[in-house]
């Protein structure tokens, strides 16, 4: 096999045989078309090696000593995280018998033994491009999916300041990443101004100098997206890496991204990304999200205002703008308003006030499994629970995805507990598909009341509610937690 052309590198391929002669000349031919192979003597440690690191394609062999390789392939494919691995049987047996028997159980192809190099090495190359088909084509919808809900949820909000907390806090939660910030900036200008981040949401129109941040600068003199893969290295931080130097400074950024955007109003900024040190770094692929994001949520905006400038009808446009087009609640910034109203409210006349942060469990696997129509469904019928529960001075809102706040005034933490567990339980009973086709949904909830010297204001209040959803995320869901 001297020769032959690496088609496949950069791919991990896992052998399991009991054929250690046969497990041996698989390793060298795909070796040495490219691919990084692992070897399995007898498929027995296969589950293991799978949880360790999954390939982007399985040889299998059906029959070996201490584990039956068809019973494996079933067990492989009834495990959400190996759906789409495509796996290639390989087997002495009977064609007519494997054949039959691995492709109802989900084998991608079947290969008897003995076997021609030239027809497996064409079977692995075809499997394999139409796996790397189907996974850019499912990443693409999921990055469309997310994209479609975060402007969904721009469309909502008009002010400009709700907006930005909107783009920072739904890339960073759509890309994974922990550090997401917008700055307000022209290109010439000596300062920025951080108007939103998503690591402090309390942050609000903060002064920085732009020479600390080379890459600001550069995406607003080229408009161009300016990744930066390893800052200790690009010559691009040379200047600003000499300046931690020499005050001491050890700086635990990793990888930088920053997207520039311009609206017609010539207001002119950039979409921020960081990881640090220990985080996987950003690639292109996050910035191109990222950047078509910004740029689709521009031409959003613009419509939006074009739109409420020339619709007549007022009392229409007052319903549309404060409230959500598929839950029929309040949108995040009737929400925000009405909070703001209760919170004066119960600083004037000193009264209690409390807020439930409700977060749907797992919601992209109801997405995933039964489609977004039933997702969009269960949306629809939590709001119409959650309104339900209330009384006629509660407010109920969705605050964003598959996020609501309640606003309960007069109600002190005890009485709003026993609300949201009463909720909680509600939801948990519900079901949310139909009699043949169930579906089932549970939510976390947070709630905070005030007076509370922790809240300060309306946006630190909605921060302690975020902060017990975050508890009773990570407690294991489908609770209540103060």
């Amino acid at each position: 096999m001297t020769g032959v052309a690496p088609t496949l590198t950069g791919t991990k391929v896992l052998v399991a045989d009991d054929d250690a002669a046969l497990v041996n000349t698989l390793t060298f031919i795909l070796r040495e078309m490219g691919a990084q192979v692992v070897g399995l003597p007898d498929g027995e440690h296969l589950l293991e090696q799978l949880e360790r690191e999954t390939p982007d394609l399985l040889l299998l062999d059906i029959m070996m000593p201490k584990v039956d390789g068809l019973e494996l392939l079933r067990r492989i494919k009834s495990d959400p995280r190996w759906t789409d691995l495509p796996v290639l049987m390989v087997s002495s047996m009977p064609p007519e018998d494997a054949t039959v028997q691995s492709f109802g159980l989900g084998a991608a192809d079947f290969v008897p033994k003995p076997f021609r190099v030239r027809e497996l090495t064409a079977r692995i190359e075809s499997r394999l491009a139409r796996s790397r088909e189907l996974r850019a084509a499912h990443d693409e919808a999921v990055s469309q999916a997310k994209m479609v809900d975060i402007l969904h949820e721009v469309t909502d909000s008009l002010k400009p300041e709700e907006i930005y907390h909107i783009l920072a806090r739904r890339v960073a939660r759509a890309l994974s990443k922990s550090r997401c910030s917008l700055v307000l900036a022209k290109p010439g200008d000596i300062f920025g101004t951080v108007v939103a981040a998503y690591e402090n949401p309390m942050l609000r129109n903060l002064r920085i100098q732009l020479g600390r941040y080379p890459e600001i600068l550069k995406a607003l003199e080229t408009d161009q997206v300016v990744i930066v893969e390893d800052v200790a290295k690009d010559p691009l931080f040379a200047d600003v890496r000499a300046g931690w130097e020499r005050d001491g400074l050890e700086v635990q950024i990793g990888s930088v991204v920053a997207l520039p955007f311009r609206m017609r109003d010539q207001q002119a900024g950039v979409l921020f990304l960081r990881t640090t040190r220990d985080e996987p770094s950003l690639t292109h692929g996050d910035a191109h999200f990222a950047d078509t994001v910004i740029k689709a949520a521009v031409a959003a905006i613009e419509k939006a205002h074009d739109f409420a400038s020339i619709v007549s009808d007022r009392e229409r446009l007052e319903h549309l703008a404060a409230h959500d087009s598929l839950t029929g609640c309040l949108n995040r910034r009737a929400l925000i308003e009405q909070l703001e109203r209760e919170w004066e409210r119960a600083q004037r006349y000193n009264l209690v006030l409390t807020v439930l942060m409700v977060d749907l469990d797992h919601f992209k696997d109801v997405n995933d499994k039964r489609g977004h129509l039933a997702g969009d469904q269960a949306l629809q019928q939590i709001g119409e629970l959650l309104r339900r529960e209330g009384r006629s001075v509660d407010t109920v809102g969705r605050y964003g995805g598959e996020e609501f706040v309640v606003i309960l005034p007069e109600t002190a933490l005890h009485g709003a507990t026993i609300v949201a567990e009463r909720a909680r339980q509600r939801i948990q009973a519900h079901n949310f598909g139909t009699a043949d086709v169930p579906v089932s949904v549970t939510v976390s909830i947070g709630v905070a009341s005030v007076p509370d010297e922790r809240a300060m204001s309306p946006e630190s209040f909605l921060a302690l509610a975020d902060a017990a959803l975050y508890r009773a995320k990570a407690e294991g869901r489908n609770v209540v937690r103060t």
